[in-house]
C-alpha cells in the first residue's frame, strides 16, 4: 500500500475513533507506547486511554487540515505529522492542533 494513503487511511480511523469513542483507541496503542501530552509522559495503552478519556470535555469533532508522512529506521516504521483543527461542543471557536505518531510494521505483522 502507498505510504500516504496508510498515512491517512490510519489519520481518519485514529480521529474518527477519538471523536465517537476513545476507549476503542486503545487497540492502537502498545505497552512500549507513549503519549507525552502538555508535558506530561503516559505510558501504555491504558494509560494513555485513561488519560485521552479524562480529558474535560466529552464531544469534539476534529477537522484534519493535513497529514505528512515519511519513512522511519524504527521497524520499518512510519512518521506521520498531522494538523488541523478540534471543534468542542458547546465553544464557538476551534482550536488549532498537531499529532506526531510514530507507527511501527509490528502492529500490522
Amino acid at each position: 500500500m502507498d505510504p500516504d494513503a496508510l498515512a491517512k487511511a490510519f489519520v481518519e480511523h485514529y480521529y474518527t475513533t477519538f471523536d465517537t469513542n476513545r476507549a476503542g483507541l486503545a487497540n492502537l496503542y502498545q505497552e512500549g507506547s507513549m503519549l507525552s501530552f502538555e508535558g506530561q509522559k503516559i505510558q501504555g495503552s491504558q494509560n494513555i486511554v485513561a488519560k485521552l478519556t479524562s480529558l474535560p470535555f466529552q464531544q469534539c469533532h476534529h477537522s484534519i487540515t493535513t497529514v505528512d508522512c515519511q519513512p522511519s529506521g524504527v521497524n520499518a516504521g512510519m512518521l506521520v505529522f498531522v494538523s488541523g483543527n478540534l471543534q468542542l461542543a458547546g465553544e464557538q471557536h476551534a482550536l488549532k492542533f498537531s499529532q506526531v505518531f510514530l507507527l511501527s510494521l509490528d502492529n500490522f505483522i
